[in-house]
C-alpha cells in the first residue's frame, strides 16, 4: 500500500525568511515508514516538497510523471536493489543520495552513481539539509553529515515497520530480504539487541526467538498510542 500523502507545511521560516530547501522537490525511495518519517521531519521543515515510494515499481511510476531535483534511494527494497534505480537516475544527470542501514552499502551506492551515501541512523539534520542544498543548487562545497543525531522518527511508524518485519521473518522461503529490512530498521531505531538477534538468525528456532522480540516491541509501542 502506498504511503499516505504528506501534509502541507508553510514555506517560509520565522520573520519571513526563505527556508533552505524551499522550492525543491525530493523523492524518497524507502520501504521503512520509520525512516521516511524521520526524513520528512527534517526535509519538510526545511521547505522541501516530498514524494515517497516504498518500492522500485512505485518510484518508477512517480518518475514517469515528474522528475525530482534530488532522490534519496534505499539500497534494500522489496522488489529489487536500489542500486539499479540509482544508476538510472545518475545516467540522466540527477543527483542521488544512497541510503542504507548497512555501512558496507557505501561502495555499492557510489559505484552505482550516487553522489553521496547516508548511513542509518541519520546524522545531523542541519548537515543533511546543507548537503542537499549544495548538491542541488551548487551553494558551496559538499559537506558530509556529521555525527550529531537527527530527530527520532514516529514511534507508531516504527511499530508498523516492526509488525511488518514480524510477518516477513516468520514467512517461509528465503529470509534475505527480511533480515536486511529488519537489520536496517534496528540500526535506524538504535536497537542494538534487535540488530544482534537479526545477525544471529540462522535456524527456525532463531526465527521464532526473533519474532517474539519483535512482538514485545510492538506491544510496548502500541501501549504508547
Amino acid at each position: 500500500m502506498p504511503f499516505p500523502p504528506d501534509p502541507m507545511i508553510p514555506q517560509t521560516a520565522p520573520h519571513g525568511s526563505r527556508l533552505p530547501l524551499q522550492g525543491l522537490s525530493l523523492l524518497i525511495v524507502d520501504d521503512s515508514r520509520f525512516t521516511c518519517d524521520a526524513l520528512r521531519l527534517i526535509l519538510q521543515r526545511a521547505g522541501a516538497r516530498l514524494r515517497r515510494a516504498e518500492s522500485l515499481e512505485i518510484a518508477r511510476l512517480h518518475l514517469a510523471f515528474r522528475r525530482p531535483d534530488l532522490a534519496i534511494v534505499d539500497l534494500g527494497l522489496p522488489d529489487g536493489r536500489g542500486e539499479d534505480l540509482i544508476a538510472e537516475l545518475a545516467a540522466e544527470g540527477f543527483p542521488v543520495l544512497g541510503l542504507s542501514g548497512d555501512p558496507d552499502g557505501r561502495e555499492a551506492a557510489l559505484d552505482a552513481g550516487a553522489t553521496e551515501f547516508l548511513e542509518k541512523p541519520l546524522g545531523s539534520a542541519a548537515a543533511l539539509v546543507r548537503l542537499i542544498r549544495q548538491l542541488v543548487t551548487g551553494a558551496g562545497p559538499v559537506e558530509k553529515p556529521d555525527d550529531a543525531q537527527a530527530p527520532p522518527g514516529d514511534p507508531m511508524a516504527l511499530r508498523d515497520d516492526l509488525a511488518r518485519a514480524a510477518t516477513l521473518v516468520t514467512a517461509p522461503g528465503d529470509p534475505t530480504y527480511a533480515k536486511a529490512f529488519l537489520r536496517s530498521l534496528a540500526r535506524a531505531a538504535g536497537d542494538t539487541a534487535l540488530e544482534a538477534a537479526v545477525q544471529d538468525m540462522r535456524t527456525a528456532f532463531d526465527r521464532a526467538k526473533l519474532a517474539r522480540m519483535i512482538e514485545d516491541r510492538v506491544a510496548a509501542l502500541s501501549s504508547m498510542a
